[in-house]
């Protein structure tokens, strides 16, 4: 099966996690990715983020994550000889994708308007903290401070009272959105110039992101203006079919039955208690509500006296929508997770693999095969060489310090 964006061409001058996970899932879709790092590298080579990160055997899974499927070239862009290298690699290149705040863009010659100016035809894309325009545009920012802080998600997700704000949930949780929508905007510049021949200037910023995901709650705060909505701990919910139960070993189910009164009889009579449906106080949505507080009560004890094998085969008797909460080592084991493969074995070409998560997009039903990410500079001399250099030209790039 051919993928999609075959024939598309990618350079990548970005470092970390937003921007680089564009680079990623474009990669993934087919197109060449030329990632240009620094004789130094990406920066997020080798960051530690908690737990082993693969060390025992020399695997980065930041980096691997975000730089899957790419080639590295390494480029002094500093110097002048390292631009006019870039030049060349832009010159039949359809997409430039970068995280570089606009002061460096425009010292080192690569803002939006130089780059059009040349390449008229060309996708500059940027991945921004805040956005292009305002006060702030020039500002960095990361996932845990534009993303989780300022886009308001921390605040509404941190129960009244908390010591400290809900922080997030893992490495590059705002980015991989931020990076997601990213692509999403590159397609559809991608769509204009087959249409039309011309190129885009495209960006999206983490707090843009945040704010697209939050947007109901945003929506209903702005009009009504509303600072916060409480969140206090342990609230009875208006639905108590909407809500995550303990079970008796410490696991928890989620529901989520929307259409409390067409589930409510099933339920209860699959758990083996039609005592509850037939209790007038809970016969209807409306009287669940009214007596909430009793009703949650009923319902956290029904699941505290089952383990979550047990509720597993209660809740697949009814056809309420419901699901396991999952730790994050479970999810190889899923069923629909293999089915679809939304997590793929990458060989490493040593006798060994490394799992890598698929881009959630099937096409034909099947996943983009996922591949690994490069070492530093691992194509600096078959790129060089690709572009007409010779291999005298190339030393001499080195000896300056240009290309490592």
């Amino acid at each position: 099966m051919s993928k999609p964006l075959e024939g598309i061409k990618v350079v990548e001058v970005a470092m970390w996690a937003f921007v680089p996970v564009t680079g990623g899932m474009l990669a993934d879709l087919g197109a060449e990715v030329i990632k240009v790092e620094p004789p130094s590298g990406d920066p997020i080579r080798g960051l530690q983020t908690g737990g082993t990160e693969g060390a025992a055997r020399g695997l980065d899974y930041s980096w691997e994550s975000y730089n899957r499927g790419k080639h590295s070239i390494t480029l002094d862009l500093k110097q002048e000889a390292g631009r006019a290298v870039l030049m060349k690699l832009l010159a039949d290149a359809d997409v430039f994708l970068t995280s570089l705040l606009p002061p460096a863009r425009r010292s080192m010659g690569i803002d939006a308007g130089t780059l059009r100016a040349a390449f008229p035809g060309l996708i500059y894309a940027s991945g921004s903290a805040s956005g292009p325009n305002g006060p702030e545009s020039g500002k960095g920012g990361y996932d845990a401070i534009s993303f989780w802080a300022r886009g308001g998600v921390s605040s509404s997700i941190t129960e009244d009272g908390a010591d400290r704000p809900v922080g997030p949930p893992g490495p590059a949780f705002g980015d991989s959105l931020s990076g997601s929508m990213l692509a999403g905007a590159v397609s559809a510049a991608l769509v204009k110039k087959a249409r039309t021949g011309e190129g885009s200037e495209v960006d999206v910023s983490l707090l843009g992101t945040a704010m697209w995901a939050m947007q109901r709650v945003i929506a209903q705060a702005t009009d009504n203006d509303v600072l916060k909505f409480p969140r206090p701990a342990d609230l009875a919910p208006h639905n108590v079919l909407v809500c995550n139960y303990r079970t008796r070993d410490g696991r928890f189910v989620a529901l989520c039955m929307l259409q409390a009164d067409k589930y409510w009889t099933r339920l209860c009579e699959a758990a083996g208690r039609p005592d509850l449906a037939a209790d007038p106080r809970y016969a209807t949505a409306a009287a669940r509500r009214e007596n909430r507080a009793a009703c949650f009560a009923d319902m956290q004890a029904l699941f505290a006296s089952k383990t979550l094998g047990e509720w597993k085969t209660i809740l697949a008797r009814q056809d309420g929508q419901w699901d396991v909460v999952q730790h994050v080592g479970e999810m190889k084991d899923d069923v629909q997770v293999r089915a679809n493969r939304y997590l793929q074995r990458v060989d490493c070409g040593d006798g060994t693999d490394l799992p890598l998560v698929s881009l959630p997009m099937l096409f034909e039903k099947q996943a983009m095969p996922a591949r690994r990410a490069p070492e530093l500079g691992a194509d600096s001399d078959a790129v060089l060489q690709g572009l007409g250099y010779s291999e005298e030209a190339i030393i001499t790039l080195k000896v300056q310090g240009v290309v490592f």
